[in-house]
């Protein structure tokens, strides 16, 4: 399926992405009163880092992904377990039934969906008094590896910017009229990876990729010597998962 943005290219280099934080996600589900067998509809599901945390905490889940790629990375990732589903459809066209979801997700993919148009779709498909959660990774940029990488990037991409993604969605949730009042809860993980893996994790950020342009190799090429510079096989890198989740009225 065809999107404004297309992430074919970056589909291998997801699977290098952090998970969510279990704590964060553990209270986004005790917020929403989940209950194991519950159904729910992950939107934007890629190449399903927060679909398998969902499935092995029991629940049902319909994955959403528009991308092909993606999704044969993702249905490679889940083919043996057997409560995940998966479709092809996006945030405002999902494809789905009317009012049979407890909860609908975006994990990392809401602010690349017109946001309006999504909170609407997600309103058709979730059950009466069903909930919403959108949710990213932040990376924490006052750690000094992170802080060097950010130099490195404004230093070559002017007017470098994260976006809706790093907003607060407080205001966008609240004025579809459709969801009760917003929770917003944040809990921070530590994910360690290979000097390699994080390249290849760099190689998939698309907020880059579309604002370098041309030069978002030149850019991966220099974080890739800094970090190569740091003489270590692994770095930790702190990341902070924030979910912001709300009750259809």
């Amino acid at each position: 399926m065809k999107t404004e943005w297309d992430y074919s290219t970056l589909a291998d280099a997801y699977l290098n992405r952090p998970d969510y934080a279990d704590a964060a996600i553990d209270a986004m589900l005790s917020i929403g009163g989940v209950e194991r067998g519950d159904k729910f509809c992950d939107v934007g599901a890629g190449v399903a880092h927060l679909t398998l945390m969902l499935a092995a905490r029991g629940l049902d889940v319909v994955a959403v992904e528009p991308n092909d790629a993606m999704r044969s990375n993702g249905i490679k990732r889940t083919e043996k377990i057997n409560n995940i589903i998966w479709h092809e459809g996006t945030g405002e066209a999902t494809g789905q039934p009317s009012q049979i979801f407890d909860m609908v997700t975006f994990g990392s993919s809401f602010n690349v969906c017109d946001r309006q148009q999504a909170l609407i779709e997600t309103a058709r498909i979730l059950k009466p008094r069903g909930w919403f959660a959108c949710m990213w990774n932040h990376r924490e940029l006052d750690d000094p590896i992170q802080a060097q990488i950010e130099m490195i990037i404004k230093s070559r991409v002017s007017g470098y910017g994260y976006g809706t993604r790093r907003e607060d969605q407080t205001a966008i949730i609240s004025a579809s009229k459709l969801f009760g009042p917003v929770v917003h809860v944040d809990s921070r993980v530590m994910h360690e990876q290979t000097i390699s893996e994080c390249v290849e994790a760099w190689r998939s950020h698309a907020t880059l990729e579309r604002q370098a342009g041309a030069q978002f190799h030149d850019v991966v090429a220099a974080i890739e010597n800094y970090l190569q510079s740091l003489g270590v096989s692994n770095i930790q890198i702190p990341y902070s998962t924030n979910i912001w989740v709300a009750q259809l009225l």
